[in-house]
């Protein structure tokens, strides 16, 4: 095990996606542990939009934010190095939420942190199909939002993780599904990989206007991964009795202080819509249930995705920014070491 353990520390509060003038990668040593913890050496960083908000100053933000001058939190995916936990031995494999460095003091009993099986064909997909962002999609899509067979569904940042894997759970379950995303390939990618019905390209089209003309009927169900003017968009071509479910809000994210929306706020009395938020730390011990429910879809090859993976902790900034200019496709991961049992 080195000496050195690299961590990517919040220095200052970002201003909108400038995070090379907020982070900063410092060394330090790896750290001595308390009764509780585990060590975990760091293969993959799983990089999620949502970790914006922890580096804002706002207090009203799903979680608290994150002080200045501490390692930048995630979800991370590695080996146990060292472990004073009972449930956790060397050799582990672990998902938990730990820092954006080589190696993460994980407790178990404060936070987030599970053991999982080497025996998956793509130890990757512990942090899609088979990780928060999966269970985020599934019950968003069967749950939160009661999708039924014969919906017109329709989820933005649709070619993302948790929009790609909604929308083909939609499509399992018998819906039309149209994504909307943000260029011409990933609207190819959608609908001929992963048997989307239709696209929009937010970019090229008005998104308003392509949903009129690819949901005469309105939408039944709205996943909105964005927030802004799509959410919008959506709500003024909701079908009667619709359901929107919020999953995120990335326009917002770089924002120190709450923005008014949706401007359409008119159209939930007017169509009688229900809305509702979720947030996937609530139903993390659900997983392994949605999981099972999952694997038939994954293994008959109809849960599909593809990873944005970015070599070297160093670079991890560089990832990070590809969630905010639509410069990735698929799941965002940083690879620090091959994973091996």
């Amino acid at each position: 095990m080195a000496d050195v353990n690299r961590t990517w520390v919040l220095a200052r509060r970002p201003h909108g996606t400038d995070f090379t003038g907020a982070l900063e990668l410092s060394d330090g040593v790896v750290p001595e542990l308390a009764e509780g913890e585990v060590l975990v050496r760091n293969a993959l960083l799983s990089l999620d939009a949502g970790t914006r908000m922890w580096m804002n100053p706002r207090e009203d933000s799903y979680s608290p934010p994150t002080p200045l001058g501490s390692p930048v939190i995630g979800m991370v995916l590695g080996t146990v190095v060292a472990s004073r936990h009972p449930d956790f031995r060397q050799g582990d494999l672990v998902r938990a939420y730990g820092q954006w460095s080589d190696y993460s003091v994980c407790q178990p009993d404060v936070a987030y942190a599970e053991r999982l099986s080497w025996r998956l064909d793509d130890l990757r997909q512990y942090l899609a199909v088979f990780g928060p962002n999966g269970w985020t999609a599934y019950l968003g899509v069967l749950e939160y939002t009661q999708t039924k067979p014969g919906d017109t569904f329709v989820v933005s940042a649709a070619s993302g993780v948790t929009g790609a894997l909604a929308g083909q759970i939609a499509k399992q379950h018998g819906c039309r599904v149209v994504g909307i995303t943000g260029s011409a390939a990933k609207c190819a990618w959608i609908v001929d990989e992963l048997g989307f019905d239709a696209a929009i390209d937010y970019r090229s089209e008005d998104v308003s206007e392509a949903l009129a003309r690819l949901c005469p009927e309105g939408i039944d169900v709205y996943f909105d991964n964005v927030g802004g003017d799509i959410l919008d968009a959506a709500m003024a071509n909701m079908a009667l009795f619709g359901r929107v479910g919020i999953c995120g809000l990335i326009v917002n994210y770089d924002k120190d202080e709450p923005i008014p929306g949706p401007y359409k706020f008119d159209q939930i009395l007017m169509k009688r819509l229900t809305l509702v938020g979720f947030f996937s730390p609530d139903f993390y011990h659900r997983g392994p249930d949605v999981d099972r429910k999952m694997r038939p879809w994954y293994e008959a090859g109809k849960l599909k995705m593809e990873f944005d993976v970015t070599e070297g902790l160093e670079n991890t900034l560089d990832a990070y920014a590809k969630l905010f200019n639509s410069a990735k496709v698929g799941k965002s991961l940083v690879q620090l070491e091959e994973l091996r049992p």
